[in-house]
């Protein structure tokens, strides 16, 4: 078997190349090109090119948002340690991921609901720019939209992409029903890893 021989820092760009090639020449404005091959980069899933929703300069307003000084919640540890914190506190921007606090996990035992929900209450409290990362619990998608219905929570981006079966596509639609710029992954793909990325594509996004 013959094989390439790259530098490591020639790999992901030799993986940009492979992937606008076999996009056929679809192409988006940036930064949405950029959100969507780092998709499909993280995935090899090239159905992220047709799956991710986007709202109206949604990926723009991420990029100011980030630009802001943006505190980005997650649901899960795992899309908060895929996020490039070094690169956001540049901008005075921070992550945060509530899901094992004891105060949550105290408070979602008490009323029997997910740890989910109860992050996103909590998050709720946090002051300044923000944009929520939604990568596994559709319970977290389905109490911000409770919350922003009862203007509990407004933030300035929503990222829904939970993977799974059970209430994901649900989830995912009642985001798009909202008023609340949004970047979602349509059906039942996504993950924290997807999350994770498209928060790090606006935050390389280039000045």
């Amino acid at each position: 078997m013959v094989y390439e021989v790259l530098a490591p820092e020639d790999i992901e760009k030799k993986s940009m190349e492979i992937i606008t090639s076999e996009l056929n020449g679809r192409t988006w404005p940036e930064p949405r090109f950029s959100i969507i091959k780092r998709c499909i980069h993280t995935s090899a899933d090239f159905d992220y090119a047709d799956n991710l929703v986007f709202s109206e300069n949604a990926e723009t307003i991420g990029v100011e948002l980030i630009r802001k000084g943006a505190t980005i919640v997650t649901d899960t540890k795992m899309a908060a340690s895929g996020i490039n914190k070094n690169r956001l506190s540049g901008y005075g921007g921070e992550v945060k991921c509530f899901i094992s606090d004891e105060d949550v996990i105290s408070e979602a035992r008490s009323r029997n609901c997910t740890r989910a929900t109860v992050s996103m209450e909590k998050a709720s409290a946090v002051k300044g720019p923000l944009i929520i990362a939604v990568g596994n619990a559709p319970t977290a998608l389905i109490a911000l939209h409770e919350m922003i219905k009862e203007d509990k929570i407004r933030p300035g981006l929503i990222i829904g992409v939970p993977v799974g079966f059970v209430n994901v596509v649900e989830s995912k639609e009642m985001i798009l029903e909202l008023d609340i710029p949004y970047i979602v992954a349509k059906g039942r793909k996504g993950g924290s890893n997807i999350a994770a990325t498209i928060c790090n594509a606006m935050i390389y996004s280039k000045e």
